[in-house]
């Protein structure tokens, strides 16, 4: 039942992808921006979409499992504040810019505002290396999902290689129109799927009240923050969610939207798919301790997968691992392309690797780049170890770092090249060094890491750019 759910699921997304080819114009701004036609609903859908991945669903309810409620305020509360107000303050401004100089990627507005390509190079690497680890989240969540709920009649190679192939397949049609719609199809329904599954679980384990009760008696440090969580990790934990401002896959999304009006449905309606969308993971892994009270490290990321196989199989067992699938595809698909993205433009067009590059030449090279980021992220996923959720935070570590960098570029003239590099640089120096050491706080207090890593980008940025001459073309860009 389990495996022709899912396998009907998989041709609905074939197919909303193949609808999506109607129109398709075989030029690199079409393929990779959807020629900036995206309206409000699907913007908002795809925005969200792309920015839940397994990490929503199978690390925030792992890490619920361990820590308790309190993972809620860690990225929850704070991603629905902070992510809308980067969609304001930087997304918006970014699309006037890419819309009015024809930008398809950050680097080529980078690279344009401070004149330099040695600092696009830089940035390609940098964002490229960071990226990777969040496209393993997606991948391996997959394989994770498909193996537990068959008990091992997909194991989770195959898992992993079917999420791969199904993205390759719509995302290489469709381009970002698919993409888009796709993501809008497949957020409806993992949003939906997540709340239908708490309230089957939750009335077959005696209701919600009972469920918190028995966890009250046993782990009852799961229900409260006390000293469990403290208030400083609570705080610069709000600095993880600022990674979104300088996500390429969301960049690249907000450049296809039709008009900047269209950005005010995001910007409210957000924190709402927040919400509906953490409550039903964060709660199903305080569950999880009644039905499972002893399970270890990576085995607590599929608590949710185990509540499933426990209180709901067979049909809804299938539809939850749809919603699971749904979720990473919607995120995995994006980020992807966005690589693609990355690599015709900022790599092969921009210094005529391929020659002279038409419209449709770009179309081709993106498509090959996809096939290639794909099958070295299944080969990484065989490989890596299973810990989504730390996986999930080092990712996001990187890309807070940078978040200087773009806002330096948006909102302060004197900012320069030099000022960039040193910041990209800092951030490097500071990630490797916390990485390496395995810690992600400062020390021996509660403070994470991302503190350090965002608060030397910033001085470095500030320190280089005062230490030379500011560029001479900001007309173009103030």
């Amino acid at each position: 039942m389990i495996i022709a759910v899912l396998l009907g699921y998989i041709a609905l997304v074939l197919a909303v992808g193949g609808l999506s080819h109607r129109g398709f114009k075989r030029t690199g701004e079409h393929f990779f921006v959807a020629g900036r036609s995206i309206g409000p609903f699907v913007l908002l859908m795809s925005l969200f979409g792309t920015h839940m991945t397994a990490f929503a669903l199978l690390g925030a309810s792992g890490e619920a499992y361990r820590e308790g409620i309190g993972v809620f305020a860690l990225m929850a509360s704070s991603s629905a504040l902070v992510v809308p107000a980067i969609f304001f303050f930087v997304g918006t401004r970014l699309w006037q810019l890419g819309k009015r100089h024809g930008y398809l990627t950050q680097i080529q507005y980078f690279r344009d505002r401070w004149q330099s390509n040695g600092l696009g190079l830089l940035m390609f690497a940098v964002l490229v290396g960071l990226l990777v680890p969040y496209l393993l989240i997606g991948v391996m969540g997959a394989g994770l999902t498909f193996e537990q709920i068959t008990d091992g009649q997909i194991p989770y190679w195959a898992g992993c290689l079917t999420v791969c192939v199904v993205v390759f397949l719509y995302v290489t049609y469709g381009g970002m129109r698919g993409t888009a719609w796709v993501n809008t199809f497949q957020t409806l329904v993992f949003m939906s799927l997540g709340a239908l599954t708490t309230i089957v679980i939750f009335s077959k384990m005696g209701g919600v009240g009972a469920v918190l009760e028995q966890v009250s008696e046993s782990q009852p440090q799961l229900l409260v923050r006390g000293d469990h969580i403290s208030p400083t990790l609570l705080l610069t934990y709000a600095l993880i969610p600022v990674s979104a401002g300088m996500f390429p896959h969301l960049f690249t999304h907000w450049l296809t939207a039709e008009k900047v009006e269209n950005f005010k449905f995001s910007i409210v309606f957000y924190p709402l798919c927040i919400l509906m969308v953490w409550i039903p993971s964060v709660l199903l892994g305080i569950a999880g301790t009644v039905a499972f009270p002893d399970l270890q490290g990576p085995a607590a990321n599929g608590v949710l997968i185990k509540m499933v196989e426990l209180y709901a199989p067979g049909l809804l067992g299938g539809l939850l691992a749809a919603g699971v699938f749904a979720a990473i595809m919607s995120s995995l698909d994006s980020q992807t392309l966005a690589l693609g993205n990355m690599f015709t433009q900022d790599i092969v067009r921009h210094y005529r690797l391929g020659g002279d590059m038409d419209p449709a030449k770009q179309v081709w090279w993106g498509r090959i780049f996809v096939c290639l980021i794909l099958a070295t992220t299944f080969g990484l996923s065989l490989v890596m170890p299973r810990s989504i959720f730390k996986l999930g935070i080092w990712s996001f570590t990187g890309f807070a770092g940078l978040f200087p960098i773009v806002l330096a570029a948006l909102y302060w003239k004197r900012s320069t090249k030099w000022g960039a590099f040193a910041a990209v640089l800092a951030v490097l120096v500071s990630w490797t060094y916390f990485f390496a050491g395995g810690s992600k706080t400062i020390g021996t207090t509660d403070i994470m890491a991302v503190t350090a890593v965002m608060a030397l980008s910033a001085v470095a940025m500030v320190v280089g750019s005062l230490a030379s001459r500011p560029p001479d073309n900001l007309d173009k860009f103030f």
